[in-house]
């Protein structure tokens, strides 16, 4: 497996300070989350958008990083994804700890799996969830955590949001929570708070 990825060089033209990478959710691709970036003001980052390795069964163009129902594909797209961020940070010389992580819906869960492994700069999970058998490995060292959720959300219930962020105070992490009068998605609100938590991580 490997990964095709959107990159978008920071807008000084100066080599990146920080790293911005977004996961996407199911069924989804790179340009879903690409098309936010003019959106956000972090003009000394470098934006990375990779597609999920697995083609989507039935969503033509979409991409998952595992499957929803058997989970098949998760421990290759772990170790796919943790090979290539600390490769990336080889190759731009930013390292790890500058690096935001965030992701939606799938890409939230894959954002949180990652962020208990690397010693990243902070994590955003938008919509997302957390899976059960990473619990024991978050502790105080876990980056800052951003957990956005809609209060309508049909996909990922907003009880998923709850339990992260119990789970992740529980172990020390730093979280900030927050749930929005919206359903699955990302909107202008919730823009605003990724931009306040990201420029606070700011190198």
């Amino acid at each position: 497996m490997s990964l095709s990825v959107i990159t978008l060089a920071p807008t000084t033209g100066q080599p990146p300070a920080g790293l911005f990478v977004a996961l996407h959710g199911w069924g989804s691709n790179a340009e879903d989350l690409a098309s936010l970036a003019p959106y956000l003001s972090f003009p000394t980052y470098q934006f990375c958008f990779p597609n999920a390795p697995l083609p989507h069964p039935h969503a033509p163009g979409g991409f998952m990083w595992y499957d929803l129902n058997t989970q098949a594909g998760l421990p290759e797209s772990r170790q796919l994804l943790l090979d290539w961020l600390q490769a990336l940070a080889v190759e731009t010389q930013v390292p790890l700890e500058r690096m935001i992580l965030a992701g939606f819906s799938q890409g939230g869960a894959m954002t949180l799996d990652i962020g208990a492994r690397l010693p990243l700069a902070g994590l955003i999970c938008l919509s997302g969830y957390l899976h059960p058998s990473i619990k024991p490995l978050f502790g105080q060292n876990t980056a800052p955590v951003l957990l956005i959720h809609g209060q309508q959300d049909p996909v990922v219930p907003l009880s998923a949001a709850q339990t992260s962020e119990q789970t992740l105070r529980q172990a020390g992490v730093a979280v900030q929570y927050h749930e929005l009068p919206m359903a699955h998605e990302i909107n202008p609100e919730a823009l605003g708070l990724i931009q306040d938590f990201a420029v606070s991580l700011a190198p």
